[in-house]
């Protein structure tokens, strides 16, 4: 079964929300059962991107590369990236995996591949 991160629509004027808004920033509908919830697509283009070398000692990696993605749909989204040398405007593609886990749980997350 493929995972997927979710956006949610506005059914009165169509517009797409990532993450959730209770309140359409476009028309101003604020009735949450006016939101249909849509998945995002997978691929996009890279439009920054940064490494962080200090990360909590729950983290299994020494450094962590992360990344803001223009998804095909216009939606932006920050996902860790697998890509040994990133450069922007590079074209990705996502799968939601474990991005980190804990004690307890493990927590889900976008992370970018090159295309």
């Amino acid at each position: 079964m493929e995972l997927n991160i979710y956006a949610y629509k506005c059914k009165r004027c169509g517009e797409l929300h990532y993450p959730y808004k209770t309140i359409c920033k476009k028309c101003g509908e604020n009735d949450h059962n006016e939101f249909d919830i849509v998945p995002l697509p997978k691929k996009g283009k890279l439009l920054t991107f940064t490494t962080l070398y200090t990360l909590p000692s729950d983290y299994e990696v020494v450094t962590l590369a992360l990344g803001i993605v223009e998804l095909e749909n216009g939606i932006r989204i920050t996902g860790q990236l697998d890509i040994k040398n990133p450069k922007i405007g590079m074209k990705v593609n996502g799968k939601v995996e474990v991005v980190r886990k804990d004690l307890y749980k493990k927590h889900l997350g976008m992370i970018f591949y090159k295309e």
